[in-house]
Parts: C-alpha cells; sequence; structure tokens
C-alpha cells in the first residue's frame, strides 16, 4: 500500500500538471472545474456513478462515494482529488456526507493521493452552526482523517447559472412584484461568482503553500440577503423591488413559501435557509497570496449568471 507521504508518488513535473480526480464532475461546480482544470494543463478524470452518459470533458471513471472499493479504482494513479460532494436534499444528509467522507479520505490514503481539496461552507467556528454548516465542518475532518493533507476552500451562496441559492434568488425576483421575507434576510453573507470558485479551485491544485490549510473565499460585497435580492432585482429588472421584512419566520414556513415561488424542494430549501441564520462572511483573505486577484462584485457575477443562462 502506497501513503500519501510516499514520495515515490509524486505529479508530474514534467509539464507542471497534476493528474486530477474530480467528483461531482456533472453537478454546478464541477461541470465548470473540469474545463478550468483541463486549460491549466492538468490531466482530468471525471468521477460519476453513470460515467457512460457522460458528455463533459476529461475521462469519465465510475466512483460511488458509498462503495469504497470503487472509490480506490477511481483514485488510482491520482495526485489531486477534488471533493464535491453534498447531500442536502435528504433528511439524514450529516450521517451520509459523514459516511462518504470517511471513505473517500480512507481511499484517498491508500491510492496515495497528495492533496484532496474540499470546498465548503463559510461560517465562524466560534458561532452555534446550522446542520448544513456543521456538517460542513464534520466533512473536513473525515476527509483527512486517514493522513492526506486536505486544502479547504469556504465559501457562502455560490452565484452562477443553475446554482440552487442563486436560482433561488432569481427566481423569487423574478415572480413577484414585491415579497415579504423572514427575519432572516437581515443576515449578512459574502455571495461569489461560480467563476471566481473555480479560479481558487484550479489555484490551488498542487500547490505546496496550500496544502493542509483552509482558506476563507468570498466575492467583493458583504450584503445582507435583502439587499442581495434587491441588487438582483436592480441587475434584472432595472429597479429595486419593495420588501417587507417581518420580524418573524420559521425554517419551515419558509422552506414552503421558497417550494410555492421556486419549485426549489422542502428538504434542500429548509436546509439552505436554516443556515441563512447564520452569518457567513470572509475573516481572511490569505487565499490571495496563494491564488492572486480580485473577486468580482455581487452585480457583476448575476449579469454573468443571467447571461450563462440566456445563452445555454
Amino acid at each position: 500500500m502506497t501513503g500519501p507521504a510516499d514520495p515515490t508518488h509524486e505529479r508530474r513535473a514534467d509539464d507542471g500538471g497534476c493528474r486530477v480526480l474530480v467528483t461531482g464532475a456533472t453537478g454546478f461546480v464541477g461541470r465548470r472545474l473540469v474545463p478550468g482544470l483541463l486549460a491549466a494543463g492538468h490531466t482530468v478524470r471525471a468521477m460519476t456513478r453513470r460515467p457512460f452518459d457522460y458528455a463533459g470533458e476529461g475521462e469519465p471513471v465510475f466512483g460511488d462515494v458509498a462503495d469504497v472499493e470503487s472509490l480506490r479504482e477511481a483514485l488510482a494513479d491520482t495526485d489531486v482529488a477534488i471533493y464535491l460532494v453534498h447531500s442536502l436534499d435528504d433528511h439524514d444528509f450529516e450521517r451520509k456526507d459523514a459516511e462518504a467522507a470517511r471513505n473517500f479520505g480512507r481511499a484517498a490514503a491508500e491510492s496515495g493521493v497528495r492533496q484532496i481539496v474540499y470546498l465548503g461552507g463559510l461560517g465562524d467556528d466560534a458561532e452555534e452552526l446550522s446542520p448544513h454548516l456543521r456538517s460542513r465542518r464534520e466533512v473536513e475532518e473525515l476527509l483527512g482523517e486517514a493522513g492526506v493533507p486536505v486544502t479547504v476552500l469556504r465559501a457562502a451562496i455560490v452565484v452562477g447559472a443553475g446554482g440552487i441559492s442563486w436560482e433561488m434568488t432569481r427566481q423569487l425576483v423574478h415572480h413577484l412584484p414585491a415579497m415579504v421575507v423572514p427575519k432572516w434576510a437581515a443576515t449578512r453573507t459574502q455571495p461569489i461568482a461560480i467563476d471566481d470558485v473555480v479560479r481558487y479551485l484550479v489555484g490551488v491544485v498542487g500547490h505546496d503553500e496550500a496544502l493542509g490549510r483552509t482558506f476563507d473565499i468570498g466575492g467583493a460585497d458583504q450584503l445582507s440577503y435583502l439587499g442581495m435580492l434587491q441588487q438582483a432585482a436592480q441587475v434584472m429588472h432595472g429597479h429595486r423591488i419593495p420588501i417587507l421584512q417581518l420580524p418573524v419566520g420559521t425554517p419551515l414556513l419558509s422552506a414552503y413559501w421558497i417550494k410555492l415561488i421556486t419549485g426549489v424542494d422542502v428538504v434542500t430549501a429548509g436546509n439552505l435557509i436554516e443556515s441563512m441564520r447564520t452569518e457567513v462572511v470572509q475573516r481572511d483573505t490569505a487565499i490571495r497570496s496563494v491564488v492572486p486577484g480580485e473577486p468580482l462584485c455581487y452585480a457583476e457575477s448575476v449579469r454573468r449568471a443571467l447571461a450563462e443562462a440566456a445563452t445555454a
């Protein structure tokens, strides 16, 4: 068995590229990340439970986070593994995500992987985190439990066509000429464009300064959820919309309201809304010393998301 620290297992140094496995390659982030990695000179395998249906870039390979043996095969001859697995649409997501992360970390160590990159969630560890954010923290720990250095990028709402959080915002603004929102709408967050998420993920792959470190990533603006709705309305309609904020509002009622307007299932909406009660903003900008560049502002993120959806 080759361990993660075995010096005989080295990344490709001839062209600077790594052999990268991307989990969740067909998802919102993964399908944008694979082309970015290829453009950066890496060799990419796209892990999916249905490789015969995969139509994206990279080499499709079968893998299921619930099947350790399939993970060993998918991770064979891999330098860097990017973990983009979440189970928000399941009532039992905390247990399932923990089990999947433990399986993946163990298989990565056994396969000699040198780095795991994980996209987690922003949130101050000193605060009482929602089950969703608490699960993200647990996954961070479990991925590295077997000894592979983990690079964690913590993000809040990711803005891009097809992203659940963004689509909730877009559809609310699109369908409602005015709206009443619960008290969690005043909570601050720091949305980030999908383009910046991909840039940061690509930037930390195989980067020695990123090994074993956790980075906050965020866009240029810190906004309340109410502010996000207003800015999105300004970009979409050319004007803001009337919004009345109520002093009460339970996550369950909010989830049913979201489902009624947007069609997002109640379980997913409820898990996301529970997290919206926690302030999730970038506490440090250390990522910029590893991956230089200024992130996009929220309004530009919205414009890009709308333009992408219009050409899809």
